[in-house]
């Protein structure tokens, strides 16, 4: 039986209404950043409100979107030994309709469903049922035409021409566009612009009068519209994205909703389009499905037989992990010794290979882990560049915004040479890319670039200059760093002043747990990646420094911490930093394992032949480092060249794996994982409860870095499990479109998430879905105050989306979060 229908409703209740249930629909679509900055996000970010098997439910029933492996994954896992039988019956124990079924009934049960026919269906739409009764790819070809409108209209510059009008309103851009298009009509929608042009220019007005040909119910209206957003997920994420960052600087939503009223009137055109007398009922029967699923409150068998696979295979992983940790040999520093070194890392899991190769090459340096922004949330312009790029995590708003610059004089100079080159560089681009000019340069210009397309082919040199490289001389690049004086830039105030300074530098040194006993070194290496031809080269990039490198912030970190006036203020404030420590701005290439230094000239001369011994031990943890990963990689021979070469060679679809099995978060001080191989699957934040007055740097921790480790654990999750919907498909037929994303060939939706070579490397799973265990070692009060505090992060660990457990005195795993700020001991 059918409710109510929202066109009964008054004018005022109408709207109110309806933009209810299209923001309910918006919110449960996570936004995705452009290639630019390719953040990890939790693409379930709108569903964390929700249980873990509600959502999988929801999302099954909305998309066909999948949360788990097919059942064959977990039976492996099972006889392999990997996931025990006590794992499947702890589960089993919770499940109320579970409870009394033996481990041998349950996996019996499982061999012989019919999983590939017994999953969740998403409910049908008009372009689904018309598909059905056609044989045209309805889907497809909706799929197609909006896409070639959206990649115009949200271009970023790839384009020559843009066709569309970027300065009108979303829905009314697309309507103009759409009123002139003869695609629709030439593929068999009769009457498709005088549809289109019908609708007024409103966009909720036009959803309106397109609800009036659907009839779609009151009640399942907000399932309808999710239904619509995920069949375009990719493009429903980027108009997400842009209220995203509306709404964190105080601004509105509304692309997301005219991107909705946009759908809704293509479904609505295509039910007035189509000529067949099965249409409009086999569409009655669809809502009459939509409403039965909207209501349905048990999970589909098959799924929850999957969810109980999935829990089972996270215990046993945890299970693993908590056992390193029982088994761990206790490192204790004698009490106010001095390391020789002190390094501090970005938390990042491919920190945590080379930290422990540093710490075995040389026992008397010590590794620190940090939010690889370092506390210094800053917008950082580069040299000739009028904008910035924000240098921290998407969840802050950058703080003072800073120039890069050449320091001596040189800086005009090399700015002037720079725009000089990059002007060149575009109307080079334009010969090439021109109706007429373009033959002109395929004939005699082209052969010139044989030689280039050789020494690039068998990596003798690099396709494309690095991005902080082009157009700056050699003699700059070297010589490049910050600017911390405030003054003017076109119209807006750069720089740091002097209170805000010491600010951040007594907040961070606070948050690193680093207030005394500061060595003669400390290292603040920030990471970056090195690729060629690979768009998603920024998500190998720190993400905590919004998809860039973490140069920029090491830089101004190591620029402040070493200024003697705000060491004189840090005095002050019980910080002392004695005069023969010396801050060094460094930076991990996680891509060849090499750590470079930029300012060796801020060490004493005395201390020079120390920098030299540095050096050497950087060197190698580097081949230590590259050692390891290269039997991921399966690469024989020489390890350090075959490594290296990976970073400029334009075939190389997996230059290096990312964050491909992150699966831990420890937030503890490092004595507690020196002696543990964590295999390069733990983000390390180092933290001493102890020291933490109020627990206002914990407060810190588990609502940004233990948040953003969850977004990157969930990524890959989801790129894993359904990369259909939440992944980008094959990196080898990947074309960048408008300069924000990809497409998997010529056509179809934006991608978003990981390619599935950053998960698989052919033949298995390098990232194996697990959700992040979090283990922290503070009181278990402590951590109760700021989840009952902090609603979002109570939702994660309260609805499963991670496990959180605690570690005690001596430094053992001894309690699991149950949920409801409960916890179990762990015996």
């Amino acid at each position: 039986m059918l409710h109510h229908d929202i066109l009964e409703l008054s004018n005022d209740t109408r709207y109110s209404t309806l933009l209810k249930s299209m923001r309910r629909a918006c919110k449960k679509i996570a936004p995705v950043w452009p290639l630019g900055n390719f953040v990890a996000v939790n693409p379930y970010l709108g569903l964390t409100h929700k249980k873990f098997e509600n959502a999988a439910q929801e999302l099954a029933t909305a998309g066909g979107v999948q949360m788990t492996l097919p059942v064959s994954f977990y039976l492996e896992k099972f006889d392999e030994g990997s996931i025990s039988e006590e794992d499947i019956e702890t589960v089993l124990r919770k499940d109320s309709s579970y409870s009394e079924t033996s481990v041998d009934d349950f996996i019996r049960a499982v061999k012989t469903s019919d999983h590939e026919n017994r999953d969740t269906t998403p409910v049908p739409t008009v372009a689904d049922i018309a598909t059905q009764l056609t044989g045209k790819d309805w889907n497809s070809f909706i799929t197609s035409r909006i896409s070639a409108w959206a990649a115009s209209y949200f271009d970023k510059g790839q384009a020559t021409w843009v066709a569309a009008n970027q300065d009108a309103d979303l829905f009314e851009a697309w309507k103009f566009e759409a009123e002139i298009d003869r695609a629709p009509e030439i593929t068999g929608l009769k009457k498709f612009r005088e549809k289109i042009k019908a609708y007024p220019n409103d966009p909720l007005e036009a959803t309106l009068k397109a609800l009036e040909i659907l009839r779609i119910p009151e009640d399942v209206l907000s399932m309808y519209f999710h239904r619509l957003l995920l069949k375009v997920g990719g493009w429903s994420a980027y108009a997400a994205r842009l209220d995203y960052d509306s709404e964190l600087n105080g601004g509105n939503d509304g692309k997301l909703i005219n991107f909705l009223a946009v759908l809704t009137c293509w479904e609505a055109s295509m039910l007035d389009c189509i000529n067949h007398e099965q249409l409009e009922k086999k569409w009655r029967q669809a809502k009459i499905i939509l409403s039965v699923s909207s209501v349905q409150k048990e999970l589909n068998q098959v799924l929850v037989q999957k969810l109980i696979l999935q829990e089972a295979f996270d215990l046993a992983a945890q299970r693993e992990i908590i056992n390193k940790f029982h088994n761990a040999k206790p490192i204790q520093k004698q009490g106010g010794q001095q390391s020789k070194v002190q390094a501090v890392f970005c938390i990042d899991v491919r920190s945590e290979v080379f930290r422990r190769n540093l710490e075995r090459v040389d026992s008397e340096i010590e590794t620190l882990g940090f939010a690889g922004f370092f506390g210094f949330p800053i917008k950082y312009v580069p040299i000739g560049h009028a904008d910035g790029q924000e240098q921290c995590p998407v969840l802050l708003k950058p703080g003072s915004t800073v120039l890069e610059e050449i320091p001596g004089g040189e800086n005009s100079s090399a700015v002037n040479d720079r725009i000089r080159k990059y002007r060149l560089k575009q109307i080079w681009k334009a010969f090439k890319s021109g109706a007429i000019t373009c033959f002109s340069f395929v004939s005699p210009v082209g052969l010139s670039y044989l030689p280039k397309l050789f020494m690039d082919s068998f990596g003798l040199t690099r396709p494309v200059p690095h991005p902080d490289k082009v157009g700056l001389k050699n003699k700059y690049i070297k010589k490049k760093g910050v600017s911390l004086e405030v003054s003017d830039y076109l119209n807006q105030t750069v720089g740091i002043p002097m209170d805000q300074r010491v600010q951040m530098a007594k907040n961070a040194l606070n948050a690193m747990s680093l207030t005394e006993n500061f060595a003669k070194y400390v290292l603040i290496v920030g990471h970056g990646s090195t690729s060629v031809n690979n768009p998603h080269a920024t998500g190998l990039d720190c993400g905590a420094c919004a998809g860039h490198s973490g140069e920029a912030n090491a830089k101004v970190a190591a620029a402040i911490l070493n200024d003697r006036v705000v060491r004189g203020h840090l005095r002050n404030a019980g910080i002392v930093i004695p005069d023969s420590a010396t801050f060094l701005a460094c930076l991990h290439d996680t891509t060849t394992d090499e750590i470079r230094i930029f300012n060796e000239n801020d060490v004493p001369n005395a201390q020079r032949q120390e920098l030299v011994t540095l050096k050497e031990s950087l060197a190698g943890a580097g081949r230590a480092s590259r050692r390891e990963r290269a039997f991921k990689m399966m690469i024989d021979g020489d390890v350090d060249r075959e490594i290296k070469m990976r970073s400029k060679d334009w075939s190389q679809i997996r230059p290096e794996w990312g964050l491909a099995g992150c699966s831990t978060f420890v937030v503890a001080q490092r004595d507690r994982t020196k002696s543990i191989d964590f295999e390069g699957r733990s983000f390390l934040h180092s933290y001493d409860w102890k020291k933490d007055q109020g627990f206002a740097v914990l407060e810190l921790i588990m609502t940004a870095p233990m948040v953003v480790t969850s977004w990157i654990n969930l990524q890959y999750y989801g790129s894993a499990v359904d990369n259909k919907h939440f992944g980008s498909g094959n990196k080898a037929l990947h074309n960048v479109t408008a300069g924000i994303g990809v497409l998997e060939g010529y056509s179809g939706d934006l991608r978003v998430g990981l390619p599935m070579q950053s998960v698989h490397d052919g033949e298995d799973y390098v990232h194996e879905p697990l959700k992040l265990n979090v283990i922290i070692e503070a009181p278990l009060e402590a951590i109760n105050i700021i989840l009952q505090k902090h609603q979002s992060v109570r939702d994660l660990c309260d609805n499963g989306w991670l496990h959180l457990l605690a570690l005690n005195e001596e430094g053992k795993v001894s309690h699991r979060y149950e949920g409801n700020l409960k916890w179990e001991e762990i015996l």
